[in-house]
């Protein structure tokens, strides 16, 4: 199972990406029914509003045989913990999964 992770581009200035890692590679929250062969294959951001960066890498990653994206838990998590809501997650989502990608709404929270 080969996976990606598209984050906030705002959210990128401040975190590492290291919850969503630590999920990951400990096989919690949502990527807890993955067996030990799945692997990340891509770790990107949106592009800042509009998202305009995630169908080109989306086309990227197919190359590559990913199979599903997730959608960071700073997009998915609106206004808890002081996030802002995305305002382009359906049309973010919606675009992956025209593409014939599988997309879960979350990482990490």
């Amino acid at each position: 199972m080969k996976i990606a992770v598209v984050r906030c581009e705002i959210v990128s200035e401040v975190c590492p990406g290291v919850g969503c890692f630590k999920a990951f590679n400990d096989r919690r929250e949502y990527f807890k029914d993955y067996g030990e062969d799945a692997e990340i294959v891509g770790f990107f951001t949106c592009g800042g509003c509009s998202g305009r960066r995630v169908m080109r890498l989306v086309g990227s990653l197919k190359k590559y045989g990913v199979d599903v994206i997730h959608l960071g838990s700073c997009m998915t998590m609106g206004e808890r913990e002081g996030y802002l809501p995305c305002p382009h997650l359906d049309t973010i989502r919606s675009g992956i999964e025209s593409k014939g990608v599988k997309v879960v709404s979350g990482t990490h929270h």
